[in-house]
């Protein structure tokens, strides 16, 4: 077991929280042409983009996890919430209501606690 993780593999872990983030969001994009035809797949990029990122960013936390404790990296995955909220808003222009954003600051305060 791991004793103390380093603050490069946190960073490590939010930028796999960042990936998974992008990933689901070219995973939304996709889902406009998205067909369970296997060809139409390979052919739809933004999902291939999507699955790309998604599978980085796993393989990057598994090597974190190797490195670092469970218990502290896996909270850290919980910021690609707060990713998807911004992408969500800022590039698809979803609405985000005021007690979304405030449920947001709850998850930054968990993370805060958990990584004292």
């Amino acid at each position: 077991m791991k004793e103390n993780t380093s603050i490069l593999i946190i960073f490590l872990v939010m930028f796999c929280a960042l990936l998974g983030a992008t990933g689901q969001l070219f995973f939304k994009l996709a889902s406009q042409n998205f067909s369970f035809n296997p060809l139409d797949l390979i052919k739809n990029y933004k999902f291939i983009i999507g699955a790309s990122l998604y599978a980085l960013s796993a393989i990057l936390f598994v090597y974190s996890l190797k490195h670092g404790n469970l218990s502290l990296l896996y909270p850290l995955i919980a910021t690609s919430y707060i990713w998807v909220s911004l992408f969500s808003t800022i590039i698809l222009g979803e609405p985000f209501p005021l007690v979304k954003w405030f449920g947001v600051g709850i998850i930054i305060f968990g993370i805060f606690l958990i990584m004292r």
